[in-house]
C-alpha cells in the first residue's frame, strides 16, 4: 500500500430491508437538520453581503449551478459565490493560456491557486460556509445532508459502468469523500469513496460522517 493511500473497509454491503428502515430515518433528519440549516441562512447571509459590499463586490452573494440529482436529474443546487462575477471567462482565458493543464482541470475540476475566488470566497471554501444555501436543495428532497457530492453533467462519465450505481442516490451536502481530505485526494480515489458509501451507507457510517465532517472543517482539512 502506498503511502497516504485510503484504505477502505470491505464490510458486508448494507440489506435491502435496513436500508427501507435507514432511508425513512435519514429523510426525517435531512428535513430537521435542513430546517435549522434555513434558519442559520439568514444571518449569515446578511454577514456576508456586507463582507462583500466592503471589498466594492456589489454582484449577488448566491450562485446557482446544474448538477445531477438520484437517478441523473438534473437539479439547481445553491451555494454563497465565492468567485468573481465574470469567472467563467476568467476561467476560459487560464484555460487559454495554460493548455497544459487543460486536461487536468476537466479531470480533477480544480485550480491551484484558482484566480478566480475572491477572498471572501476564499474564507467562505476553507470554513464550508459557502455550501450552507444547499440546506434548500435538502429540505425540497433534492438533496441529503450525507451522499455522495453531487457532479456536473459531463462529469459523470467519469463513473463509467458505475455511472447508475453513482446516481441511486441523492446527492449530499457532506460526504465519505468530502469528510475525509476533499481536496486532497485524488479523483480515482474520490470515485471508490463515493461508490463504497452508496454500497455501506447506513445510521453508524452516517454518524461517523458527520463527526469527521465537523473536524475537517475545523483543522480546514482539505478545504479549497
Amino acid at each position: 500500500m502506498k503511502s497516504g493511500e485510503l484504505v477502505l473497509e470491505e464490510t458486508n454491503v448494507v440489506s435491502h430491508s435496513k436500508k427501507r428502515f435507514y432511508f425513512i430515518v435519514k429523510r426525517l433528519f435531512d428535513i430537521f437538520c435542513s430546517a435549522i440549516g434555513m434558519i442559520i441562512v439568514i444571518p449569515l447571509a446578511m454577514i456576508i453581503k456586507i463582507c462583500y459590499l466592503c471589498t466594492g463586490d456589489h454582484a449577488s452573494i448566491f450562485y446557482r449551478q446544474t448538477r445531477l440529482g438520484k437517478d441523473g436529474k438534473k437539479i439547481q443546487i445553491y451555494k454563497f459565490r465565492t468567485m468573481v462575477p465574470n469567472a467563467e471567462e476568467i476561467l476560459q482565458n487560464w484555460l487559454m493560456h495554460n493548455p497544459d493543464k487543460r486536461e487536468e482541470y476537466y479531470r480533477d475540476r480544480k485550480i491551484e491557486d484558482d484566480p478566480r475566488i475572491t477572498k471572501v470566497g476564499n474564507f467562505l471554501r476553507k470554513s464550508s460556509l459557502d455550501e450552507f444555501p444547499q440546506f434548500i436543495n435538502i429540505f425540497t428532497g433534492e438533496m441529503s445532508l450525507i451522499g455522495p457530492r453531487p457532479v456536473v453533467p459531463d462529469e459523470v462519465k467519469n463513473y463509467g459502468k458505475d455511472k447508475a450505481k453513482f446516481l441511486s442516490m441523492r446527492p449530499g451536502l457532506t460526504g465519505y469523500w468530502a469528510s475525509n481530505g476533499r481536496s486532497n485526494i485524488s479523483y480515482k480515489e474520490r470515485k471508490k469513496m463515493e461508490l463504497y458509501y452508496i454500497d455501506h451507507c447506513g445510521i453508524l457510517l452516517d454518524i461517523q460522517i458527520i463527526f469527521d465532517t465537523i473536524f475537517a472543517v475545523i483543522k480546514k482539512d482539505g478545504a479549497k
